[in-house]
């Protein structure tokens, strides 16, 4: 059964510089927002443009255009899937990418926390994935391998830099790496499915600890924070320079706009994402911060940190430019400097503004005649696909004990491997 997906959707970046004056990454990032530097005679100089000019003129050379395949589980996705496969197809012209049945991540892995539905719904959502695979198998088997050649018309196949073994202990890309048809990309750093999942049960320690209440307290915010399980990932203004490609809307453009936290980004996400887009011309999406998020869900949420939250979005092929750090309340001056036509909400959320006395954020936009619920496409949250590890959390906890181990020894043996 194969996937395609075939767009290409530019997609740029705002900061929004109130709630990160200190930081800076307005000027970082060259200073201007990256919505209007096309229109700059010097931007395409940049070193991070070269890629795509690369691509542009391999399509116009004529010469055969290489085809990579990368696979992998992909649950739990996050901003490190979309790095890795970001990379992978920067090593061709056509990224093919296989998910991997659930029967055979439960063989070697254990019970994957999405569906196959779900996880064929997040990597199709992804900006750089040409053609999906599903239900591929956990290992390069010869005759996998030699469809993939054969059929598929494979040219490479891609996989991190981080061991990936079977449970007899032998390399899962042995085959691949003998016939000299694979190519080695560098892990992203910081986050990891395991990762996540010892956020979520460490959420769960942290709820039991501090009660029910939404309330805000200090002492809440830094237990969470000094967590093992905080996040260890250095947001950088090269990663974001990435992950976004600096075009704006056009001067007649209808321009969408939708805001949340997009929390653990799944399934429901992509979809609320795509049917946005379809109102207009281009999709901003604002992305609440971290104080924002913790306000409305408590103390224990957000899983991922903002610029974790920020990359995931930026990577789904719907949107075209992201607000870090978004405003709660939209208000006439920010509807006017993006020139918004419509103004989307979902029918999920799990916003909880009246019950903790806040002003409605879309009384502006309602006054205005542009505010437009918009049907949610799956009846997936955040908090729902976090209920399902912790209905299972004994299942998790002993899987990740194991993984954890794993990856505290990638970590201690590793060396720097340029490229990324």
């Amino acid at each position: 059964m194969e996937y395609q997906a075939n767009y290409s959707i530019w997609d740029g970046l705002y900061y929004h510089p109130h709630l990160f004056g200190g930081i800076m990454l307005t000027a970082a990032l060259l200073g201007l927002s990256t919505s209007y530097l096309s229109g700059i005679a010097c931007f395409p100089t940049i070193p991070y443009m070269l890629p795509y000019l690369g691509n542009l003129q391999k399509q116009k050379s004529g010469k055969k255009r290489i085809r990579v395949y990368m696979d992998g589980c992909f649950d739990l996705m996050h901003y490190g899937h979309a790095n890795a496969l970001r990379q992978a197809k920067a090593l061709g012209d056509e990224l093919v990418v296989g998910v991997v049945s659930d029967e055979e991540i439960i063989k070697n892995k254990g019970p994957p926390v999405l569906s196959m539905e779900e996880r064929l719904a997040l990597v199709s959502g992804l900006k750089w994935v040409d053609e999906v695979i599903a239900n591929a198998p956990y290992a390069i088997t010869e005759d996998f391998m030699n469809s993939l050649f054969k059929e598929h018309k494979i040219d490479y196949i891609i996989h991190g830099d981080d061991p990936c073994l079977l449970p007899d202990g032998s390399d899962a890309y042995a085959l691949a790496k003998k016939v000299g048809r694979y190519k080695q990309i560098k892990r992203t750093e910081g986050v990891s499915s395991t990762d996540i999942v010892g956020r979520i049960l460490a959420s769960m320690e942290d709820k039991e600890v501090n009660g029910e209440s939404n309330e805000m307290s200090r002492r809440s915010i830094e237990s969470h924070s000094k967590s093992k399980h905080a996040s260890n990932f250095l947001p950088t203004s090269r990663r974001i320079v990435q992950f976004s490609n600096g075009k704006g809307p056009g001067p007649n453009a209808r321009v969408v706009y939708i805001d949340g936290a997009f929390d653990l980004f799944h399934a429901g996400h992509v979809e609320i994402l795509k049917s946005a887009r379809q109102l207009g011309d281009f999709l901003l999406v604002g992305i609440y911060t971290d104080e924002t998020v913790s306000q409305q869900r408590g103390a224990h949420f957000p899983l991922m940190h903002l610029h974790e939250r920020s990359l995931s979005v930026l990577a789904c092929r719907y949107v075209d430019e992201v607000i870090i750090g978004a405003p709660w309340e939209i208000t006439k001056d920010m509807i006017a400097t993006f020139n918004i036509s419509t103004v989307v909400h979902g029918t999920v959320s799990e916003s909880q503004s009246t019950l903790n006395g806040m002003v409605d954020p879309y009384s502006v936009p309602k006054s205005m005649g542009i505010f437009r619920i918009l049907e949610s496409p799956k009846n997936i949250t955040t908090t729902s696909v976090a209920q399902r590890i912790k209905a299972n959390h004994e299942i998790y906890e002993k899987r990740n004990e194991k993984k954890e181990a794993s990856e505290k020894k990638f970590y201690e043996e590793r060396k720097y491997i340029s490229g990324d």
